[in-house]
């Protein structure tokens, strides 16, 4: 694989660009496999990915049914930010966001991150004293995070109205070095990175079945026919419990739609992300000027990748009240994803009740800010039986009552 450079650009640009190559092969699929990966998306490749580059597992297949990135990892608000209350989730979300930062050298591929900072409006006094609470769990942590008052949440986004007729913005919890990044680039970084390590990505084949010897599994059925493989990760986000059963073990998640939209563009006006979650609403701006707008999940369990005209209602209006800059604006786009809940919010990553068979899934709303944090544990968890970052996310807290509770702990799924 050629490295992406200015040199090359400048080469190419001389060969009116006849030169470049793919950015990943699409080979058709062996007859087996070391590893088996179900789900390309952000949590599957990067699964892949580190499997190949932290423990030299390469002879690795990732196998979607649709399209690389088509689902929740194409479909997200790109937010990262790893200001969690408790431990367990601290860890590995401020895994992934350090990930992150040199994620575009790692994968020479420009993800286009952004640490514009991110901030967590407190509009109550219940969570003006619920994030100041965290801040100070996220000092012993290790993680930079900060309370600021109303005057400094005033400087960093002045478009804010900062004296809501509902809620009015009594401070922030703010972490600088949040931000956003291009969703589909980290999918495509992933993906050139391990094909480039001579791995398979095999798209538009449907897993049907998963074949098992006894408790243990030998492979999956597909509609490109059965494929064989050592270790099998599950990472369909939405669908997980739908592959869950074809193994023969159940799942305590529920799928919901989650949905977003995006304005038309205009000139810069806001270079922060603001998440507020008593009226349920958070904004960024893309790089080209759209406002980036996102609420809750459904309130009851589909497969929908479509939007809801009352949640789209309901978001828009608390955040009119919030930004009035932005009530004259036209929707341009709406969509919805499928994302897999847990009771406690917080995802799975664990070994199964089938043997070589192993499970990642869970991760809510928040699934994108996780991706290469996701990857790294569960690849660990893959190549070795255990990982440290994934230990608390067991299956068995479930059965043994060791809940992480982040609904109730960050008063927001995300």
């Amino acid at each position: 694989m050629r490295r992406y450079s200015a040199f090359a650009i400048a080469r190419e640009a001389a060969r009116h660009h006849q030169g470049w190559e793919r950015a990943w092969k699409s080979p058709a699929p062996k007859k087996s496999y070391d590893a088996i990966i179900v789900g390309a998306g952000g949590h599957g490749l990067a699964t892949a990915y580190y499997l190949g580059r932290n423990h030299g597992i390469r002879n690795v297949a990732v196998i979607e049914k649709g399209w690389l990135g088509g689902g929740n990892t194409g479909r997200n608000t790109t937010i990262i930010r790893s200001n969690y209350l408790q431990d367990p989730s601290a860890a590995i979300f401020e895994k992934a966001r350090s990930l992150y930062e040199t994620l575009s050298q790692d994968l020479n591929y420009n993800i286009m991150f952004s640490p514009r900072g991110v901030m967590m409006l407190a509009q109550t006094e219940h969570e003006l004293r619920g994030w100041q609470r965290t801040a100070h769990a996220n000092k012993l942590q290790g993680i930079e995070t900060e309370f600021i008052g109303p005057k400094k949440v005033k400087e960093l986004c002045p478009i804010i109205n900062l004296d809501g007729p509902r809620y009015p913005v009594l401070g922030a919890l703010w972490q600088a070095r949040g931000g956003t990044a291009r969703h589909d680039a980290v999918a495509w970084g992933y993906a050139r990175a391990c094909s480039d390590m001579g791995m398979d990505i095999i798209q538009q084949t449907e897993v049907t079945g998963v074949r098992r010897d006894g408790g243990k599994v030998i492979g999956v059925e597909t509609t490109k026919g059965f494929i064989g493989c050592t270790k099998l990760g599950i990472v369909v986000a939405g669908h997980s419990g739908v592959l869950a059963e074809m193994a023969g073990f159940r799942l305590p998640i529920e799928s919901v739609a989650l949905q977003a939209l995006v304005s038309e563009p205009i000139k810069p006006c806001m270079d922060v992300v603001v998440m507020a979650n008593t009226v349920h609403g958070y904004m960024s701006q893309s790089d080209k000027g759209e406002m980036v707008i996102g609420g809750g999940a459904d309130g009851y369990n589909n497969y929908t990748q479509r939007g809801s005209f009352h949640h789209v209602e309901e978001t828009v209006r608390a955040l009119v009240e919030t930004f009035p800059i932005i009530s004259r604006l036209k929707m341009l786009r709406w969509w919805g994803g499928i994302v897999d809940m847990t009771g406690d919010r917080s995802p799975i990553l664990s070994t199964t009740p089938v043997e070589n068979c192993f499970i990642n899934c869970g991760w809510g709303t928040g699934g994108f800010k996780a991706i290469p944090g996701s990857g790294w544990a569960m690849a660990e968890l893959m190549a070795k039986g255990h990982s440290p970052l994934a230990e608390e996310f067991s299956l068995t807290r479930f059965r043994e009552g060791r809940f992480i509770d982040e609904s109730v702990a960050a008063g927001v799924a995300h």
